[in-house]
C-alpha cells in the first residue's frame, strides 16, 4: 500500500467527524467518467434517489464529463466539474481540453477532489467503479475522509470484466488492497444470482461481508418532458437504436443500417440515436445512408432519453449498464448487441440477461456480422416476451436498497477514525 496510501500526519490532519446539529446529511459522489455517459448517468440516478427519499440531504457529484451540464438534477443535488480526460483508440488516455500532459491533468483533478472533500465535509463518500479512482486520483481524499470518520462506499456495476482480465488489472492498480483498506461497504448494483463481479478476487471473508447486492437501479421518466422535437417516425410503433454516449457504437449503427439496406421487407421503422461522442466523419456517413432509407430516421442526442425509451415499441442497444436498467424499468423488448472489445462486460451481461429471458442477444463475438442476421433479429423482436413476463425477485430494487444502506450508515453512531489509525500503524 506504500504506493497508494499517502503518509498521514495526525497533527495536520482532520479530527474525527462529529454530527453537526441542524445540518442535513451530506453525500459526495465520485463519478468515474473517462469515457461515455454510463458512470455519470448512474451517479445521477443514485443522487436523485437519495434526495427524493431524504429531502434534507445534499449531494455533490464530482465529474469530468464534458456534458454533465446538459442533465437535470433534483433539488439538493449539484456537481463539480473537474478537467476531463479521454480514452484514445489505442487504449491510452490524454487530457480532454487542457493543453497539459496527462500527469499534470490528473494532479489537478486529484487536488480538486481533495479540496472538495475538505470543503464539503461529507458524511458518506460514494466512489464509482474504481477503488482508487482514475490513476489513483481519489486516494488522498480517501485518506482524509477515512481519518475524519466519513463512511466510504464503493459502488460497482453488476459486471466489471471477465476474471482473466479483471484480476491482473486490479492487482496492477492496487485496487484490491484499496478495497480492503478503505471501504466500509461495497454496493454491487445487480443481483448475486445473476453475476458476482468480484468473486475472482478472492477477497478476505471480512471484506466479503461488506458486500451488498442491491439489485438493478430502476429508472423513471424525468419529471419534465424532453424539449427535443421527435421525428415523425415516433408517431407509430418504432424500434429505438441507442449506443449510449456514441463513442464506441459505430459497429451497431452500421449493422442496423445494413439490415434495412439489405432487406426491404423489414416493416417496423427504427430511430437511431447517435449520442454526443460519435465521430463526426462517421456521423456524416451514417446520415447519408439513413436518408436513403424510408424506414430509418436519426437524432443526435436526447438528455432525457427515458421519455424516448418509454415511447419506443422495442430497443436495440449495446448492453451498457444504464441501458439494461432502462430496458427492464420500461418493460421493453430488447435486443442487446454487446461490445466485445476492449472488454467483455457487455457480452457477459447480455449472456446472463438472455439466460434469464429478460433480453435477446445478437453478437459478432464468434459469428460473422451479416445484414441478414441483424434483419432476422429485428424481425423477431415483435414476438419476444417482455421483461415483466419473467419473475426475478429483487430485480429492480437497487435504489431502494441504496436508500436503506445510506440510512443505516448515517444513523449509526460508530466512527472509524480509531480503526484507521490502528490499520496505519
Amino acid at each position: 500500500m506504500a504506493d497508494l496510501v499517502t503518509d498521514f500526519d495526525q497533527d495536520a490532519g482532520p479530527s474525527p467527524a462529529q454530527p453537526v446539529s441542524g445540518r442535513g446529511t451530506r453525500v459526495l459522489i465520485y463519478s468515474h467518467d473517462t469515457f461515455g455517459l454510463g458512470h455519470l448517468r448512474r451517479s445521477r440516478a443514485i443522487a436523485n434517489a437519495i434526495v427524493q427519499d431524504r429531502p434534507d440531504t445534499s449531494v455533490v457529484i464530482i465529474s469530468g464529463s464534458p456534458v454533465i451540464g446538459n442533465f437535470e438534477f433534483d433539488s439538493g443535488v449539484d456537481y463539480i466539474r473537474i478537467p476531463g480526460v479521454t480514452k484514445l483508440p489505442d487504449g491510452d488516455y490524454r487530457s480532454l481540453n487542457l493543453n497539459v500532459e496527462l500527469d499534470e491533468a490528473v494532479g489537478l483533478r486529484q487536488a480538486l477532489i481533495l479540496q472538495a472533500a475538505k470543503a464539503f465535509k461529507p458524511d458518506v463518500f460514494i466512489v464509482d467503479k474504481e477503488p482508487t479512482g482514475f490513476r489513483g486520483e481519489v486516494v488522498p481524499a480517501l485518506d482524509y475522509l477515512k481519518a475524519a470518520g466519513c463512511r466510504l462506499v464503493l459502488g460497482i456495476r453488476d459486471v466489471m470484466d471477465e476474471p482473466a482480465l479483471l484480476v491482473p488489472e486490479w492487482e496492477r492498480k492496487g485496487a484490491k488492497e484499496a478495497l480492503i483498506h478503505y471501504y466500509d461497504e461495497i454496493w454491487v448494483y445487480g443481483l448475486k444470482d445473476v453475476y458476482q463481479p468480484l468473486k475472482a478476487l478472492d477477497l478476505p471473508p471480512h471484506v466479503e461481508e461488506r458486500i451488498t447486492y442491491t439489485g438493478y437501479l430502476r429508472r423513471d421518466v424525468p419529471p419534465t418532458p424532453s424539449l427535443t422535437k421527435y421525428p415523425k417516425i415516433t408517431k407509430q410503433p418504432f424500434i429505438l437504436v441507442t449506443t449510449g454516449g456514441g463513442g464506441d457504437g459505430d459497429d451497431l449503427i452500421d449493422w442496423v443500417i445494413s439490415a434495412y439496406e439489405a432487406d426491404a421487407e423489414l416493416e417496423q421503422p427504427a430511430l437511431i440515436l447517435f449520442g454526443p461522442f460519435i465521430d463526426r466523419d462517421k456521423r456524416r456517413s451514417f446520415v447519408e445512408r439513413i436518408t436513403k432509407q424510408p424506414k430509418l430516421d436519426v437524432m443526435s442526442f436526447d438528455n432525457k432519453i427515458e421519455w424516448l425509451m418509454k415511447k419506443a415499441d422495442a430497443i436495440v442497444a449495446m448492453g451498457g449498464y444504464n441501458t439494461f436498467c432502462e430496458a427492464l424499468s420500461f418493460d421493453k423488448r430488447t435486443l442487446i448487441v454487446p461490445r466485445t472489445r476492449p472488454r467483455l462486460e457487455q457480452y457477459i451481461r447480455a449472456v446472463e440477461g438472455e439466460r434469464l429471458g429478460l433480453v435477446s442477444m445478437l453478437s459478432d463475438y464468434k459469428k460473422p456480422r451479416t445484414p441478414e442476421r441483424m434483419a432476422a433479429a429485428l424481425r423477431s423482436l415483435s414476438s419476444q416476451p417482455r421483461p415483466s413476463e419473467v419473475i426475478v425477485p429483487g430485480l429492480l430494487d437497487g435504489l431502494d436498497r441504496v436508500q436503506e444502506r445510506l440510512k443505516a450508515l448515517t444513523t449509526s453512531t460508530a466512527r472509524f477514525a480509531t480503526v484507521y489509525h490502528q490499520a496505519a500503524e
